[in-house]
């Protein structure tokens, strides 16, 4: 065990995920701007496999300019007999993104923890501060990272700790799960799926419970990763 990790004191941190659809239900619903500008941002990654109305539904949701915020869940541990026990979690979660952000704003702004996601230094932090932007909203401090040197940057990142130097290795929270012995959070729907819950399905309820899993997972990351024992059901409750 790597003994900085153990140091990690893990009730001082927020353990967060995002769940993001496109900012629209189709192409089509884009005005002309919005059509060009996603055409010319996705030439490259969609070469000559898709077109830009074909690609919209399939990767709008990961593109920050493209997309929107339709759930946050933040999970926090409580000290039970001097150790990390009693995992809460709370979602903030709304079909208006703005008000959303607001909420998530005053949450983050009475907070100084750090924060951990998986993924997180490359995705949930830099896709909510660029929402935050859009909206002109204040940026909570845990999110104001522009200029900063990695080392400077005090949040976690599942991903990132199990690299291990490798930089060209990408793993995705369900295969680190499964390596760890922790129970798949991917039991109802996958990420590739949301975009189609919400504008299809419209039950943002379901994005909300596959959200959470989500976050728990990652605290059950760390768990592992500090040499600690992995919540029980029961120590995990919804605020």
């Amino acid at each position: 065990m790597n003994p900085d990790l153990k140091k990690i004191d893990l009730t001082r941190i927020f353990f967060l995920d995002i769940e993001t659809v496109s900012a629209a239900p189709d192409f089509d619903s884009l005005d002309e701007d919005w059509k060009e500008l996603w055409t010319e941002k996705t030439q490259w990654q969609r070469k000559d496999q898709y077109s830009a109305d074909a690609f919209y539904p399939m990767k709008a949701g990961i593109f920050a300019e493209f997309a929107k915020v339709v759930c946050v869940s933040i999970g926090f541990f409580e000290r039970a007999d001097g150790h990390p026990r009693q995992f809460r979690i709370r979602s903030i979660y709304s079909k208006d993104e703005r008000e959303l952000l607001l909420e998530l704003q005053s949450l983050l702004m009475q907070h100084t923890q750090a924060l951990c996601a998986h993924n997180g230094k490359e995705f949930d932090f830099p896709f909510l501060a660029r929402r935050f932007m859009m909206h002109g909203l204040e940026l909570p401090p845990a999110l104001r990272l522009q200029g900063k040197k990695p080392w400077e940057v005090v949040h976690l990142d599942t991903m990132e700790l199990w690299k291990f130097g490798d930089h060209k290795n990408f793993t995705s929270l369900n295969l680190i799960a499964k390596c760890l012995g922790i129970p798949s959070p991917k039991e109802d729907i996958k990420g590739s799926e949301v975009g189609r819950v919400y504008w299809q399905e419209d039950d943002l309820e379901r994005i909300v419970r596959y959200c959470e899993r989500d976050t728990v997972t990652v605290a059950q990351i760390m768990l592992r990763m500090t040499g600690r024992e992995l919540l029980d059901p029961d120590e995990v409750r919804s605020l």
